[in-house]
């Protein structure tokens, strides 16, 4: 695994080759490792596609220095745009479902951005119809829309997939991730089937999400506390291909809540939601290749501890499970 050896001459370069480790509750016989993106400057994954995007953006003429990234977020895809954007001389403006962690919109108001609140009730649908609404009236604004741009899983196909097999010299038999954009899945599921094409890949969401409609799959709607992953409306996750992934799982929120303090507790792991709901599929994918059930290349499993847990102790996550406001 590659580090950073020498001193960096900005904050984007602090960017990706973030450790790989195990995750002790996994069988022996199929070791699970989680990509720890909390080691990124903003914290999580989404640096990753704040500073892809946004140069690909600027090199293809999109936007130019000066002008304005407008996007929808429920706020790590703000604060990775942020920091990218600070550093690329351009603005920054999010549009955030009031509900989500105050932590992330404070987080994005210090890097210089403006945050413009939706109501919770009108969901991730309308923070975007609000977003290309405000970059109508502004001059060289752009919306960059992780939901629906093909740099966002190119990012990942470009830095976290490679980052993982050069770890483990190639040898993964099966890739594991939440999916919110699901931009972070596809791009690592084509990574790894381009170098082995029956690579096994499992999207992971909270139960009452509807990603599992995708896969012909019944899923009844409800509400979840988990966060940044899931969907209510499959017609915004213009990412996900499901011709990539060969199952869709869906984890209750009580067991994602007592597996963010197991991993805590046990492992030294201040993680979030959405990773403690991948540990908990990608340990249950390692026992399926363990026993058979699963044929997979190799005898491991990858997954992604996107964020922290930090920014979400205002919502209770290490109290019991009624007290976590998700």
């Amino acid at each position: 695994m590659t580090t950073h050896a020498a001193p960096l001459d900005s904050v984007l370069d602090a960017i990706g080759e973030t450790p790989l480790v195990s995750v002790h509750a996994a069988p022996d016989e199929v070791p699970v490792y989680a990509k720890l993106e909390s080691f990124n400057p903003g914290a999580s994954i989404k640096d990753r596609i704040g500073k892809y995007m946004l140069e690909r953006m600027l090199e293809r003429g999109d936007v130019s220095p000066g002008g304005t990234v407008i996007e929808p977020t429920a706020g790590n895809t703000g604060i990775g745009i942020a920091v990218a954007a600070g550093q690329l001389e351009l603005n920054a403006v999010f549009v955030v479902p009031e509900r989500f962690s105050v932590e992330k919109q404070q987080l994005m108001r210090a890097l210089g951005a403006e945050v413009v609140n939706t109501p919770s009730e009108d969901g991730m649908g309308r923070a975007i119809d609000r977003a290309h609404e405000l970059a109508e009236e502004l001059d060289d604004a752009v919306v960059p829309q992780q939901f629906s741009n093909p740099l966002n899983a190119e990012a990942h196909y470009e830095t976290t997939g490679p980052e993982i097999y050069d770890a483990l010299d190639d040898e993964v038999g099966a890739i594991v991730a939440g999916c919110g954009t699901a931009g972070t899945l596809m791009g690592m599921a084509r990574y790894g089937r381009e170098l082995h094409p029956d690579t096994y890949v499992v999207a992971v969401e909270p139960q009452g999400s509807l990603y599992r409609t995708l896969k012909g799959k019944p899923a009844e709607e409800g509400e979840y506390k988990t966060e940044g992953i899931g969907t209510h409306d499959t017609s915004t996750n213009e990412l996900f291909d499901p011709e990539l992934v060969d199952d869709v799982v869906a984890v209750p929120d009580r067991d994602t809540h007592a597996e963010m303090q197991r991993l805590a507790a046990e492992e030294g792991h201040l993680v979030a939601s959405s990773a403690a709901a991948n540990s908990l599929v990608a340990r249950d994918v390692a026992e399926g290749i363990q026993s058979g059930e699963i044929d997979a290349p190799y005898n491991s499993v990858v997954t992604v501890f996107a964020d922290s847990s930090e920014r979400y102790l205002s919502k209770g996550v290490y109290g019991s499970f009624e007290e976590w406001e998700g």
